[in-house]
């Protein structure tokens, strides 16, 4: 199966002078009108000290100048592989638009003030799943998930607020270099990715950001550079 992409050429003059706010512009573009259901869903791919790699999808919840945060139990298997290895891959698969984000970073864990904020957005039941389900561990049957949920429904009823778990909380992707991917016609597609200047892939060409500003990176005054990579 294969399918022949037609869209606009993406080129460095269309740039945004550092890549989150490239990020931004396309995030609103695949946000407005409907165009992809849940077009914050992104493939998390981390992976244990010794290599052995495993993916999922999760919801990203923010987004700024500091990096890509999202929510979770630090005891599941993410979790645990984020906490000995913070090395990770961020996919965001917009295909209705021909259209890639992928990110490469470092994860740390967000403050328990933000963890406590945004727990407090959450819906009632979703406060109370995160209690429920001891993520990524072996459970006996559903039946036994749901009568986890159902005591702690009784315990905590709509109204009633409930505990921030210990175990859960944020993690926020700092990115090392965000490449963003452009489908077009004869794999011709277009790839530009963003690197911070003293990243190991290389040291700086003396350029500056695209598009007219200064292209630092605000969170740590690093540069960023643009590179062009085949299709």
């Amino acid at each position: 199966m294969r399918e022949q992409y037609r869209s606009e050429d993406f080129t460095e003059r269309d740039l945004a002078a550092d890549p989150m706010e490239q990020f931004a512009r396309w995030f609103r573009q695949v946000a407005v009108g409907g165009v992809l259901h849940e077009p914050n869903a992104m493939v998390v791919s981390t992976a244990t000290p010794d290599g052995r790699p495993s993916s999922r999808t999760v919801l990203l919840k923010q987004y700024d100048d500091r990096g890509f945060v999202f929510f979770t139990n630090y005891e599941s298997r993410k979790g645990r592989e984020l906490t000995a290895n913070p090395h990770v891959s961020l996919l965001f698969p917009w295909h209705a638009m021909a259209r890639q984000v992928i990110v490469t970073g470092t994860a740390a864990r967000t403050s328990r003030e933000e963890t406590v904020a945004y727990f407090r957005t959450r819906p009632h039941g979703s406060q109370l799943g995160a209690w429920a389900s001891a993520q990524s561990t072996v459970v006996s049957s559903r039946e036994g998930l749901l009568t986890r949920y159902e005591e702690l429904a009784a315990r905590y009823p709509e109204g009633e607020k409930v505990p921030v778990p210990p175990h859960w909380g944020g993690f926020r992707v700092v990115p090392e270099a965000i490449e963003f991917w452009q489908g077009h016609e004869n794999r011709l597609h277009d790839r530009l990715r963003y690197v911070r200047e003293d990243d190991e892939r290389g040291g700086s060409d003396g350029r500056g950001g695209p598009g007219g500003g200064d292209g630092r990176d605000r969170s740590s005054g690093r540069p960023w550079r643009v590179e062009r990579l085949c299709p």
